[in-house]
């Protein structure tokens, strides 16, 4: 198959693309580049099944026919989308709109990386698919939530109105390698300051809970999850629970440091909770995931540490007059 990856070049982009080149498929990245990085690729130059466009997809473009297409663009991690709060409007309603006429164009399937932020601070707990959330429409982490609490209408309605072979993904929080050192999301954060030896930070007392599943699970879902005739959304994340206060000690255990933790008080509408219920997952994929929390934080701690280690080892470049 000819699939294209948009937001190829982010963190799940481009593992997505690693697990699709392996199948021998062909795969074309969109990527403006504003969050995605052009390391997060290098592993695969040279390469002659990938090619790559340089495009703001919130723009027209026509990259021609193609099979399928992974809509995954979209600044994802809590300071890219407060730093870019219009850019990631744009591109959950405009970008997406864009990329749903292109698979109606080219009868290609289309599948949606929409995200368990739709659930906003639930009051349902854990957090099924028929759950509409508890969402404020207009806080600060509305760009985020709404985008995609629209891109998933606009899905519905390209599947409704125009036949288009859709998919939602709705992800819980992800990790693994090439996770951001300063994206500010949870594992990448801990991990960060842990290697560094700097004090952890917890927002709020720190019994707040997070769901963390690793990256190879959470690709092997989404794939699956595409090659299904499921068209309304699916969580795919890990159900297993976790405190503030566990995953920073879990941190600092499996890194051996010394740093102490520090709490400051609770962004607004940071949820309280957060729990896939995978039931659905689990019946219509046969999927569940199966890297346990220590397992892949293992895994992510090295893979930060190279590249900590890498930017270390960098010459600074002096101005020359």
């Amino acid at each position: 198959m000819h699939i294209m990856i948009t937001g190829g070049a982010g963190f799940l982009g481009s593992h997505l693309a690693d697990a699709l080149l392996r199948e021998g498929h062909s795969v074309l990245v969109v990527d403006n580049y504003i969050t995605g990085r052009y390391s997060n690729l290098q592993h695969l130059e040279g390469n002659p099944k990938l090619t790559t466009l340089v495009q703001n997809i919130s723009l027209p473009f026509d990259p021609g026919p193609f099979d399928f297409v992974y809509h995954m663009a979209s600044p994802a991690s809590p300071f890219d989308y407060l730093e870019h709060g219009i850019e990631t409007l744009r591109v959950g309603s405009v970008g997406t709109m864009h990329v749903l006429e292109l698979a109606r164009k080219y009868d290609a399937g289309f599948l949606l990386a929409s995200t368990s932020e739709c659930y906003g601070d639930p009051h349902v707990h854990p957090q099924p698919e028929s759950y509409w959330g508890n969402v404020n429409s207009i806080g600060p982490r509305s760009v985020y939530d709404e985008s995609k609490r629209f891109a998933e209408a606009a899905t519905m309605a390209w599947h409704r109105y125009q036949g288009v072979d859709t998919h939602i993904v709705r992800i819980f929080n992800t990790y693994g390698p090439r996770l951001q050192a300063h994206d500010g999301r949870v594992i990448s954060t801990f991990v960060r300051q842990a290697l560094a030896g700097e004090d952890l930070t917890i927002f709020g007392d720190g019994s707040q809970t997070r769901s963390f599943c690793f990256v190879s699970d959470e690709i092997d879902g989404i794939i699956r999850l595409s090659r299904s005739n499921e068209h309304m959304p699916v969580n795919i994340g890990n159900p297993n629970e976790f405190t503030m206060n566990e995953c920073a000690a879990m941190v600092l255990r499996l890194t051996g440091s010394k740093s102490d933790v520090i709490y400051k008080p609770l962004p607004q509408d940071d949820p309280k909770q957060r729990r896939p219920d995978i039931t659905k997952a689990r019946e219509l994929l046969d999927w569940s995931p199966k890297v346990q929390l220590e397992e892949g934080l293992m895994l992510t701690i090295e893979a930060m540490n190279q590249e900590m280690v890498a930017e270390k080892r960098r010459e600074p470049v002096l101005a020359t007059l």
